[in-house]
């Protein structure tokens, strides 16, 4: 698991000294203990720090100055407790570089009808302080969170909670490497891309490394290592008996726990936060990396195969944005149909590579021929995921942008057995319906990998579309095909 504890989320007030000292010692003891509630929350995975209030243009620059160039924090959380004249926001707001959520609440939950007087409405003032700093943002264009409520609700909780994941994500990518084993899968339209302008978007870099140098790695991890991994393997899972130790295939299992420690010892010394490699490309292995590249994402790495460096950053974001929820998240392929009267569904899979944190059960551990790749057979996991509720999303590059999509689906139980297909899998309904959620997807341009989360919501990636300038279309149950191409022509308008 990814500990969110590391990131800090600024927690900043503004005022002003109209007011007088009582009035502002009163607006920090309020900000001190609401910033102290969201610290201390159970359901916020990141620290909340508080930030004395800030009351003029200079303070107000420096302490965004500072958010902007500290390492830990990943954001402000901004409230007028009173009016704050958005003037003096302006030079600050200019200088940050870090997400913003706009939080339009109030100490007090309710009126004190009996009570309240000049002194309770000059000191609670958010109702108005909150629209003048609103403006502000509108007026320069800035991309914020607003979220409204009592800072006490749960669906005010909840709505920091979703954010502070996404920007914990997007501070991940800043500077996050990217390592490409060999080039992607020939021929292959949606797995090419411009690495520059993805470093531009969103921060993270992708570089090639050639497969022998991997393979070096590999040869010299050391035989206890080895040996110490494959008996796991046989602890974690339900191991096949020809995997066990004196099995036929045994060898075959240390291999893969050879190459599964070759590419951790890589990518850790290197300080890589995912990768990618093809089958077409493995000179020097012994076989396609299966249950390795399925063990790695678990432990929160990006990937994706036939080198897809995008949708292996996006698995590296869903995975910190969803860091300690329960369900799981895994690169994905739009693999086969299954079109009958009644029960249309997408079987989600891939040759072997699909994230053990979606398995409904005990993953089985298995090898199998694999037509493809020119290797022995490989060593993988094979499981079916969980049903419920879940998205896709895909990044796909059209040359003059990047496009985020992201389609609800629902996973369902697979109706029959599959005793004869040694991969991971799962099955689910489209959202709207087949018809309309497979032709939206694909008049979008969205490619055959995505990225599928069990625990994450579309609300999610529209905060990092708007978090890092990325165009976003949304396939649910309200699309329809009419609305969605105007959309798309909307979007060749603004984009142009």
């Amino acid at each position: 698991m990814i500990d969110l504890k590391q990131f800090e989320v600024w927690f900043v007030t503004g005022s002003q000294h109209l007011y007088g000292e009582d009035t502002l010692r009163q607006v920090d003891g309020h900000s001190r203990t609401i910033s102290n509630f969201l610290d201390q929350h159970p359901d916020i995975p990141v620290r909340i720090v508080f930030r004395p209030v800030v009351k003029t243009p200079d303070e107000i620059y420096e302490v965004l100055q500072q958010a902007s160039n500290s390492s830990q924090c990943i954001g402000v959380i901004a409230w007028m407790h009173t009016f704050s004249p958005a003037k003096m926001w302006i030079r600050g707001l200019q200088a940050l570089q870090k997400p913003l959520l706009h939080l339009h609440t109030q100490f007090n939950s309710e009126i004190p009808w009996s009570e309240i007087d000049m002194d309770f409405m000059n000191l609670n003032q958010s109702a108005h302080g909150d629209r003048e700093f609103g403006f502000m943002m509108t007026r320069m264009k800035l991309n914020r969170k607003v979220v409204v409520g009592h800072w006490q609700d749960t669906r005010v909780v909840a709505d920091i909670d979703r954010w502070v994941r996404v920007a914990a994500a997007r501070h991940d990518l800043k500077g996050a490497r990217i390592a490409r084993f060999g080039d992607n899968m020939r021929e292959v339209a949606v797995t090419e891309g411009d690495k520059v302008a993805a470093e531009l978007a969103f921060g993270f870099s992708v570089n090639t490394y050639a497969v022998g140098d991997l393979v070096q790695v590999i040869n010299a991890v050391p035989d206890n290592e080895v040996a110490a991994l494959a008996a796991a393997y046989g602890e974690l899972y339900a191991l096949a008996d020809a995997l066990k130790e004196g099995g036929a295939q045994h060898t075959s299992l240390t291999d893969a726990a050879r190459i599964e420690l070759g590419l951790r010892h890589f990518l850790e010394n290197g300080n890589f936060k995912g990768y990618t490699n093809t089958f077409e490309d493995l000179h020097g292995m012994k076989q396609l990396p299966g249950i390795g590249s399925q063990r790695m994402m678990a432990a929160g790495f990006g990937y994706a195969g036939e080198g897809d460096w995008k949708t292996a950053a996006m698995v590296r974001a869903l995975k910190v944005m969803a860091s300690g929820m329960p369900g799981g998240n895994s690169f994905m392929e739009d693999y086969t149909y299954h079109f009958s009267p009644g029960e249309n569904l997408v079987l989600g899979a891939h040759m072997l590579e699909i994230c053990p944190t979606i398995a409904r059960d005990k993953p089985s551990c298995e090898v199998h021929p694999l037509g493809i790749g020119g290797k022995e057979d490989p060593v993988r996991l094979v499981f079916n995921a969980s049903a419920g509720p879940a998205i896709n999303v895909s990044l796909v590059d059209l040359g003059n942008r990047f496009r985020l999509l992201v389609n609800e689906v629902e996973a369902v139980e697979a109706p029959h057995a599959l005793p004869k297909l040694p991969v991971a899998r799962v099955l689910w309904k489209p959202q709207p319906d087949m018809h309309t959620g497979c032709a939206a997807w694909i008049y979008a341009g969205g490619a055959h990998h995505t990225v599928y989360s069990q625990n994450l919501s579309v609300e999610h990636i529209e905060m990092f579309a708007e978090m890092t300038g990325t165009e976003l279309v949304v396939i649910d149950k309200d699309t329809t095909l009419r609305q969605l191409k105007n959309e798309l022509r909307w979007s060749e308008a603004y984009y142009r």
